[in-house]
């Protein structure tokens, strides 16, 4: 009897995060912050994992990604990393945490890296972030630009769910985050034909979240496809499962049976 352990999963790199769109491979990425989803999520077979300052939002029940700090990005994303044998893990840099200088991104940038083990890191911005993606790429840190609908600016936009259809603008913040070093651009909620002429357009891969199929990738929130938030139903999004009302059933039978005496029975007792 063989005692050799199980293969490896082959690692899903920066190059071949690459090589997919020259490929014309689909990319496939979700959001996690905690080590069984991650694992879950790992085994299921996604190219990447995206640590995403949306857990303001989805983890800590909070209105905006704005309060998240570069340590809460660190705590989730190490646990993240410990789970993850294939896919890329990517972790955001929150706000505040890349907005004063170059320097100050480069140094939060490397915590993050060192920290977490992650792979890369992403941040919201185009030609106004472009010093600071090409220092942080400079110093051979992967990082993914995001673009179109930015979260961290939503005080400014004045909206969460706002259409960005400013084509020049748009094209104008991919092509410097190409230029200043960019492996990759998120684009969130951008129409879908200036998001097909942005992934035509530029060389590296763009990941969609809610800007058609034209992108290379796409991402959703795992806690939103999976259902887990039942009053959030935006056009974009596919629910995968029903896990909010799955969940709720299986604690109310369980709440029922240890009320009626029926939990535990001998089968789960020790004797």
């Amino acid at each position: 009897m063989s005692d050799a352990s199980p293969a490896r999963p082959q690692k899903f790199t920066v190059p071949r995060f690459l090589a997919a769109k020259e490929k014309n491979q689909k990319i496939t990425m979700l959001t996690a912050y905690d080590y069984l989803s991650a694992k879950i999520l790992d085994d299921a077979g996604l190219d990447c994992l995206l640590v995403g300052d949306t857990l303001g939002m989805v983890v800590q029940g909070k209105s905006t990604t704005l309060p998240v700090t570069v340590d809460e990005m660190i705590y989730h994303g190490e646990m993240v990393c410990r789970a993850v044998q294939r896919a890329l893990v990517i972790v955001d840099m929150p706000f505040m945490s890349f907005h004063i200088s170059p320097a100050q991104a480069l140094e939060n940038a490397g915590r993050i890296l060192k920290e977490t083990g992650a792979d890369a890191v992403k941040l919201e911005g185009g030609v106004n972030q472009a010093k600071t993606i090409e220092a942080i790429a400079a110093a051979d840190i992967p990082v993914m630009a995001h673009l179109g609908l930015k979260p961290q600016s939503v005080r400014a936009i004045g909206s969460m769910g706002k259409i960005q259809r400013d084509e020049d603008q748009l094209i104008a913040d991919a092509l410097a985050a190409e230029r200043a070093g960019a492996f990759g651009i998120l684009l969130e909620m951008i129409t879908a034909p200036i998001a097909r002429k942005i992934t035509e357009t530029v060389t590296v891969p763009t990941i969609g979240i809610g800007s058609g199929s034209g992108c290379d990738g796409q991402v959703l929130v795992t806690p939103d496809m999976l259902g887990m938030n039942a009053d959030f139903h935006p056009r974009f999004l596919k629910k995968y499962a029903n896990f909010a009302a799955d969940m709720k059933t299986a604690v109310q039978t369980y709440a029922s049976e240890v009320r009626e005496g029926t939990f535990p029975d001998a089968s789960h007792s020790h004797s």
